[in-house]
C-alpha cells in the first residue's frame, strides 16, 4: 500500500506518522484528504493480543480490511489472495488458539475465487469464513456472474462477513470528514446490498448462504416491516419468493452487536432473536479519540466497553452470554 498512489494507500508522513487512506474520494475532500493515522495496533499481532487481554477478549476473528482486495483483478488478485490467506492461517496457528480467520478472496476474478475457496479447504481449523464487500465483482453480489461463488461458499459452510465500504448516498457527506459517510453511507451501502440479495431470489437460488452482516444489521432492523409490506404490494417480486423479506434475516443471517446504543440493538434483536447476534469491536479501527501519539493498546477504547456497556444495558445474563460468547462457539464453531 506504500507503493501505491491511488487509493487504496498508506502515506509515510515521517517515519512515525502512516496515513491510511482507504474510502472513495477521501483523498479529494479537505476534511479527510490526511487520511487517518495507524500504528502497530493495524499490523502487529502481539499489540492485538494485548489489546484483547486488556479488553477481557479470549478468542478473535481477524481478516483483512476494506476495500480487501477489490482494487486488483485476474492473475494478480488471485496470487496475492493466496500469500495473505497463508499468513492469515500462519497467524491463527501460532496464536494457541486466540486468533480464527476470515480469508479474503480475488472477488474480482470469480474463477481465481472458486479455486481458493477449494485450497480454504486445507485451512478449516483456523479459516471460518471469508470476507466480502457489498460489490462483489462490480455489479453487486446479487450479479449472476457471482453465483457459482456464492453455491461454493455454501456448499462449504463458511460464513460470509458482510461488510461495506463504498458508501451509498455519498454526494451528501462533503465537508464533514469521515463522520456521516461512515455513520450513514455505511450502513445505507449494506442495506441496500442485503436488500438486493432478498428481492432478487439469490437467498432462495442459494438456501445454503450464511451472511454475517455488519453493524448490527445497519438500517435492516428499522425498515425490514417496510420491505416486508413493499413486497407483499409489488406482486412480481412476491411471486418471486418463497418467503416474506423478514424471513430470511433469521434463516440466512447473523449480526454482529456494533450498534452502539440499546434501542439499536434491541430493534435487532425483537427482528432475529438473540441467537444470531456476535459480539464484535471494529478494532483496529476507533481508536480512543485524540491519543494519536500515545500507546492506544496500553489503555481500554470507549469504543469497545460502549459495545459491552450496549450489550450489558439489556440485564439479561443469558442474552448477555449468548452474544459475548456462546453465539460465536456455535456459529463460527470456536
Amino acid at each position: 500500500l506504500k507503493k501505491r498512489t491511488d487509493i487504496p494507500r498508506v502515506v509515510e508522513l515521517s517515519n512515525s506518522d502512516c496515513r491510511l487512506v482507504i474510502l472513495p474520494g477521501e483523498d479529494k475532500d479537505e476534511t479527510t484528504n490526511i487520511g487517518r493515522r495507524i500504528g502497530a495496533e493495524y499490523w502487529n499481532v502481539d499489540e492485538k493480543i494485548r489489546y484483547m487481554d486488556l479488553h477481557g477478549i479470549k478468542q478473535s476473528v481477524i481478516s483483512l480490511a476494506n476495500p480487501w482486495l477489490d482494487f486488483l483483478s485476474g492473475n494478480e488478485a488471485e496470487t496475492i489472495a493466496q500469500e495473505l490467506n497463508d499468513e492469515l492461517q500462519g497467524i491463527c496457528e501460532s496464536s494457541k488458539g486466540r486468533l480464527f480467520g476470515f480469508a479474503v478472496l480475488p472477488i474480482r476474478n470469480p474463477s481465481g475465487s472458486l479455486r481458493e475457496l477449494q485450497r480454504l479447504r486445507s485451512m478449516r481449523g483456523s479459516i471460518k469464513g471469508v470476507i466480502l464487500g457489498t460489490p462483489g465483482a462490480g455489479l453487486g453480489l446479487d450479479d449472476p456472474q457471482l453465483r457459482d461463488v456464492l453455491h461454493q461458499i455454501a456448499q462449504e459452510k463458511l460464513l460470509v462477513f458482510l461488510h461495506p465500504h463504498y458508501g451509498v448516498g455519498n454526494e451528501h457527506y462533503h465537508n464533514a470528514g469521515h463522520a456521516l459517510f461512515l455513520a450513514l453511507g455505511f450502513p445505507l451501502e449494506t442495506t441496500v446490498c442485503v436488500s438486493r440479495l432478498i428481492v432478487s431470489g439469490v437467498l432462495d437460488e442459494v438456501p445454503g448462504l450464511r451472511l454475517l452482516v455488519a453493524h448490527a444489521g445497519a438500517a435492516l432492523p428499522s425498515l425490514i416491516g417496510r420491505l416486508d409490506s413493499c413486497v407483499q404490494h409489488d406482486i412480481a417480486i412476491a411471486r418471486r419468493l418463497k418467503q416474506e423479506p423478514s424471513a430470511y434475516l433469521r434463516s440466512n443471517m447473523y449480526f454482529d452487536a456494533i450498534a452502539y446504543s440499546k434501542p439499536a440493538l434491541a430493534a435487532l434483536v425483537d427482528t432475529v432473536g438473540g441467537d444470531r447476534i456476535m459480539f464484535g469491536t471494529d478494532n483496529p479501527f476507533f481508536p480512543p479519540p485524540g491519543e494519536e501519539e500515545k500507546d492506544v493498546n496500553g489503555q481500554l477504547w470507549p469504543s469497545t466497553m460502549k459495545v459491552f456497556q450496549t450489550i450489558e444495558q439489556f440485564k439479561d445474563q443469558k442474552l448477555s452470554d449468548q452474544i459475548l460468547f456462546r453465539n460465536a462457539q456455535s456459529i463460527l464453531g470456536i
